[in-house]
């Protein structure tokens, strides 16, 4: 079908989500995660064809990494949809309310966005989570991955949509726009009246090219050139373990470390260690010549600083004060997760105040900046904008808001 009949299909399902009871929403997120585990081998042949074919083509392993899928993330991903089940739901929610002076009331309210499109990339493992944190917020999604994970997303949207339509909510509530074609993702974003939001996901060019061309409202989630500042008080121990994990725990995903910046006071001692715990998790190291004094580096360029790698690799450079540190990461920085390591309270708090990002970290590794890790059930992504939604982006970011307004008889 064309993107204009899966979205009009979408609204008339979008109807009935809106007013979905949460016991209804939850029974269907159950049952969702119950099918994907029940069908686990159907979904991993599917997946094996698109792993197998990246790999042919010569893809790297870190967006193999994000394409594959294991029966332990396939479990995680149910997980992740039971979470959703347990999670308040959003819609109906009171967000303000009061009596105006001339006795009408007023309560601002949660409502469903209605059809939401989600573009995406290799990460099959987004199609199962957007199905859930959509249906969960009462909203229909139109979702459009990549060709390179086709037979993956065609083969998780089968099993949501039968275990959807098994508890009596619409099988639309899901539905998967064709990705052999780039036509779909230019109709999508052009689909204003039938689509009600946008979410892109993915790198750079893939996000910039949905803000800019786009007709539909879009929220923009952005990629993640995060750091990690090791101040002059840091602990060293803790800021060689915070650096560890944040680079090498899962280095393809978009709050991995990127870049290490270091005090001058403490370059001695830290990066030494740094260089070899670097070195030994197999990470290759861009560094500048202040860096190359404490063991052999790549030499690191302008673009080197400005690069989310999402690889085992890391721009490193030594900086003389906080104020430098701040220069750097407000410079190179994309506005989504940057951490501090330090003794000092005080810095601290001018780095959580000054530097201007979805998340700021105090003695803690960027891969918490998670909507699983901070509770929120698994997130639609993390957005860097500044609009409606900033950071993970959980339930209550699905939703808009309406006025209800009651009087008794009330004229102006």
């Amino acid at each position: 079908m064309s993107v204009t009949e899966l979205a009009q299909r979408a609204r008339i399902a979008a109807r009935t989500l809106a007013t979905a009871t949460r016991a209804v929403k939850d029974d269907a997120l159950v049952a969702m995660a119950d099918a994907l585990v029940t069908r686990t081998d159907e979904i991993l042949r599917a997946n094996g064809v698109d792993v197998a074919a990246a790999r042919e083509a010569g893809t790297s392993e870190s967006i193999v990494d994000r394409l594959a899928l294991t029966p332990g993330r396939l479990a995680a991903i149910a997980d992740g949809l039971r979470q959703m089940a347990a999670l308040a739901d959003p819609v109906g929610e009171v967000v303000r309310g009061s009596t105006l002076p001339n006795g009408l009331q007023l309560r601002q309210v949660r409502v469903p966005f209605g059809v939401v499109g989600i573009i995406y990339e290799a990460r099959p493992n987004v199609t199962a989570d957007a199905a859930g944190l959509t249906l969960k917020s009462g909203n229909a999604v139109l979702l459009r991955g990549s060709s390179s994970a086709a037979n993956s997303n065609a083969a998780i949207v089968d099993v949501l949509r039968e275990a959807i339509a098994k508890t009596g909510l619409p099988a639309d509530s899901v539905q998967l726009v064709d990705p052999s074609s780039r036509e779909t993702v230019r109709d999508l974003m052009r689909a204003r009246g039938l689509v009600d939001v946008l979410i892109p996901r993915g790198g750079a060019g893939l996000i910039r090219s949905v803000v800019e061309d786009s007709t539909v409202p879009v929220i923009e989630t952005g990629v993640g050139n995060c750091h990690i500042y090791v101040d002059e008080t840091a602990d060293l121990d803790m800021a060689l373990s915070i650096l560890i994990n944040a680079k090498t725990s899962r280095p393809s995903v978009c709050n991995a470390a990127e870049s290490l910046l270091v005090h001058s006071a403490v370059a001695d001692t830290f990066l030494p260690r740094a260089l070899d715990a670097l070195r030994a998790a197999g990470v290759v190291v861009h560094g500048t010549a202040p860096v190359a004094r404490f063991g052999e580096v790549v030499p690191a360029t302008e673009e080197d600083f400005a690069t989310e790698y999402l690889a085992l690799e890391i721009s490193v450079d030594v900086v003389d004060s906080l104020d430098a540190a701040i220069d750097h990461i407000t410079r190179y920085g994309t506005g989504h997760s940057e951490a501090i390591v330090t003794g000092s309270l005080s810095a601290a708090n001018e780095f959580t105040a000054r530097v201007d990002a979805a998340a700021v970290l105090v003695n803690a590794s960027t891969r918490f900046v998670d909507g699983g890790e901070f509770g929120f059930g698994a997130e639609i992504g993390i957005s860097t904008q500044k609009l409606h939604a900033r950071g993970p982006m959980g339930l209550p970011e699905l939703t808009s808001t309406k006025y209800v307004v009651t009087g008794a008889g009330h004229v102006r």
